[in-house]
């Protein structure tokens, strides 16, 4: 078992949970992965270890509360990916409206200015910000140029 793994086995522990074959199978797929996945295309990819649908939820659930996967919904549907983990984390999406696909943005400015706002909203509201999940919503280059191409 690789250190990432390790690390993840003792944080779930902590929570008073088993560290399954499955539940291995199903993190090491997500730190493997480089596209947010839906709990169907989970159970899809982990062929080579079946896993019930019911299985892989109440795992993503022990994940999730422990503070290792974040959920994004598009749709009604919940896209999976591992959290960033730090004091303020940074994670902004892109939600292609007619694909589907998920887009991290990756910008250091917006990184930059993202944080300013978020120091602002504390300092106004006298808060302490965890976390966010901001979702664009809109068309994916590649959908844009397919519909383009049939003009």
């Amino acid at each position: 078992m690789d250190k990432d793994l390790k690390y993840f086995k003792g944080v779930i522990e902590s929570k008073g949970h088993l560290f399954t074959r499955q539940k291995q199978s199903l993190l090491q797929l997500l730190i493997e992965s480089d596209i947010h996945l839906s709990a169907a295309e989970i159970q899809k990819n982990l062929k080579e270890d079946p896993t019930s649908i019911a299985t892989i939820y109440r795992s993503l659930k022990v994940f999730s509360e422990a503070g290792i996967i974040r959920e994004i919904n598009a749709d009604g549907t919940g896209y999976y990916e591992m959290k960033l983990f730090s004091g303020k984390p940074m994670h902004i999406h892109f939600r292609c409206q007619k694909c589907n696909k998920i887009i991290d943005i990756d910008s250091k400015k917006i990184d930059a200015e993202y944080l300013k706002l978020n120091m602002k909203i504390e300092k106004d509201n006298e808060l302490e910000i965890y976390d966010s999940n901001i979702v664009f919503v809109g068309i994916c280059s590649s959908c844009k140029s397919e519909s383009k191409c049939k003009k």
